[in-house]
């Protein structure tokens, strides 16, 4: 393989890491499509973690290799890292420097880095992240959600074709999580690839347009997050205490798997606009004492494929 401008930004291929008896990262086959959002899922311990220190030459795998816009790693890694900007637990900021200080630190420490425009980037990041205001504030200073979005920064001081971030909301409020989600949005629309690793599954699922799943050191599914079947199937739920009488109705109006509960009835919604079943229901005399359209969530995909709860560690 060659590396091309089109080559995936990251492809694996059996990429394992031990530690010790223990298999940290069991043998994955990750493959992250250039211009894609990729949701990297996984709790606490799944291997999430390790799998980016391994991709950004951090630590070295015990077996397995990779590559990086086509570039094997990691007798490539200067050409390749070159390109990516990362957020992996934070950079090692200085507490008794400032948050532009800390960030002039890191853009010199950038032999790629343009020293005559250093000013004009170190604002630009700053103001990104919504720190420009704070930018003289000690990093001792720094709240949590401070120092996560001053990491931000730092991925954002140059260019890059892509941004491989670890949990990048740690820390931050709804707020902060909202205005990451757009700036996340908004560099992807820009043509950047990013690789967003979370274990909040609402904001991945919002955010992302490929997702891949990780469970106890394994990659156990991966794709467009249209294919997991997320979004895909739609179902109905009619809350009445004449569950028999409901079923009738939404077989009759066509919906598939209607089954009856102690007070609902339940159907998969099966091309049949949702307006038309309320008042079917009524004209036939059903007292619907609630209504509900649901799709399944990249929690109820997670649950199927692991048969566990998503905060259960591997």
């Amino acid at each position: 393989m060659t590396a091309t401008a089109q080559a995936d930004p990251i492809a694996t291929v059996g990429l394992t890491k031990r530690f010790g008896r223990q298999v940290a990262v069991d043998g994955i086959d990750l493959v992250v499509p250039a211009g894609s959002t990729y949701g990297f899922l996984g709790p606490n311990g799944s291997g999430k973690t390790t799998t980016i220190r391994m991709l950004l030459d951090l630590i070295r795998p015990t077996a397995g290799s990779h590559r990086l816009f086509g570039l094997p790693m990691p007798e490539s890694s200067r050409a390749a890292l070159t390109r990516v900007g990362a957020l992996v637990e934070g950079p090692a900021f200085h507490p008794y420097l400032s948050g532009r200080a800390n960030l002039v630190r890191l853009d010199a420490a950038d032999r790629t880095a343009d020293r005559r425009t250093s000013a004009r980037r170190i604002d630009a990041a700053l103001d990104r992240v919504g720190l420009l205001g704070a930018a003289t504030k000690k990093y001792r200073a720094y709240s949590l959600g401070m120092r996560q979005r001053l990491a931000l920064a730092a991925a954002l001081l140059m260019p890059r074709d892509l941004l491989v971030l670890d949990e990048p909301t740690n820390g931050l409020d709804p707020q902060g999580t909202r205005e990451v989600r757009h700036l996340i949005a908004e560099l992807a629309a820009g043509g950047t690839t990013v690789l967003v690793s979370s274990h909040l599954l609402s904001e991945v699922q919002q955010l992302c347009s490929h997702v891949g799943v990780m469970h106890a050191g394994r990659l156990i599914t991966q794709g467009p997050i249209g294919d997991l079947g997320v979004t895909a199937v739609r179902t109905v739920r009619v809350q009445t205490d004449h569950t028999a009488e409901a079923a009738r109705v939404l077989t009759r109006l066509g919906l598939r798997e209607v089954r009856t509960e102690a007070s609902a009835a339940t159907a998969v919604l099966d091309g049949v606009a949702v307006p038309e079943i309320v008042p079917a229901l009524v004209a036939a005399e059903v007292p619907v004492l609630g209504f509900a359209v649901t799709a399944p969530s990249l929690e109820d995909v997670y649950v199927e494929l692991t048969g566990e709860g998503f905060d259960v560690s591997g």
